[in-house]
């Protein structure tokens, strides 16, 4: 369904690349999530002494991987965030080209960071609270970005799709007054752990098609959380993530690197029409072909190198 009978507007990131498109006319939009230090002691440690050596590794494994845009988050309570986000910034650039989603919720890390990034940036994220609306959406407005805003306000997260919607429409409208139109507002509906809420998944589709209909804006979420706590996880984020497109979910926060979430996205793009004759499917195909041979040749090669003694 093409943004003209859907309603839905086309949210559009730039990097030094050029332009990243995201909307119902496009394929699915992996932003990639590894550049983070949650739960990641290594990547904590490296980024304490501004030691940027997996971060770049990261970033072009991502890339390479599929990732569109790229989230950067450098929250490490205690530490100067400012300088660690303005870092990552400029590091993540020398390498690759992709347009970044700055995620922070502090002001001081925005205005440090956002005026180092190449092109139009995406910022993770603000919420439906006044404190968080009046503190970032000047920001937002300041550098001309797009803005993910979290379906929940200070009553916490809700499973009732009607009262994320509400929260939802807070933050589109308080937007515009800001300036920033519905189109550089992408909404997250907010994924819970199934294990935790059997309703999680359902009611997290349900959100998504009110805001589809009612706020006409692009939807995204961190892909993941559904499977927290589950064994197989990277089997229900796969089947989370094929279901959240067929929804409507324009762009997740995911990793690239899982091949179970790259077949997914790939998967529901060529059965929904945005991928012309397979074309994406088949080169995925091909490399794992290839990358099969050349580690089958690489096995027979060292097999054949070993002493016989």
């Amino acid at each position: 369904m093409s943004p003209a009978a859907s309603g839905v507007a086309t949210t559009i990131l730039s990097g030094p690349g050029g332009e990243v498109a995201i909307g119902d006319e496009h394929p699915f939009r992996i932003i990639g999530e590894r550049i983070n230090p949650t739960g990641r002691k290594q990547l904590t440690e490296e980024l304490k002494a501004m030691d940027m050596v997996t971060v770049q590794r990261d970033a072009l494994a991502q890339v390479e991987a599929g990732a569109a845009v790229l989230d950067l988050n450098a929250g490490i309570p205690g530490f100067d965030e400012p300088a660690m986000l303005s870092a990552m910034v400029k590091t993540v650039h020398e390498v690759v080209d992709v347009p970044l989603c700055i995620d922070s919720s502090t002001p001081e890390a925005l205005e440090a960071a956002v005026p180092l990034a190449q092109g139009k940036v995406l910022i993770n994220s603000v919420t439906a609270e006044d404190h968080s609306l009046e503190r970032l959406l000047p920001l937002v407005a300041k550098f001309g970005a797009a803005v993910i805003g979290m379906a929940n306000d200070s009553e916490g997260i809700s499973m009732d799709p009607q009262v994320r919607l509400a929260a939802a429409r807070k933050i589109v409208e308080r937007a515009a007054d800001h300036g920033i139109g519905h189109e550089d507002v992408i909404i997250d509906p907010l994924t819970m752990p199934i294990g935790a809420a059997p309703d999680a998944a359902t009611s997290m589709y349900e959100t998504v098609k009110l805001l589809r209909s009612e706020l006409r804006v692009n939807v995204s979420c961190g892909a993941s959380n559904i499977s927290f706590g589950m064994p197989d996880r990277r089997g229900i984020d796969s089947a989370f993530l094929t279901m959240s497109i067929v929804t409507g979910m324009n762009t997740a926060i995911t990793n690239p690197l899982h091949i179970e979430t790259r077949k997914a996205v790939l998967a529901a793009d060529l059965l929904l029409g945005r991928d012309e004759y397979g074309a994406n499917w088949i080169t995925l195909h091909r490399a794992e072909l290839a990358a099969a041979e050349a580690a089958n040749a690489g096995g027979k090669a060292n097999a054949g190198g070993e002493s016989t003694s």
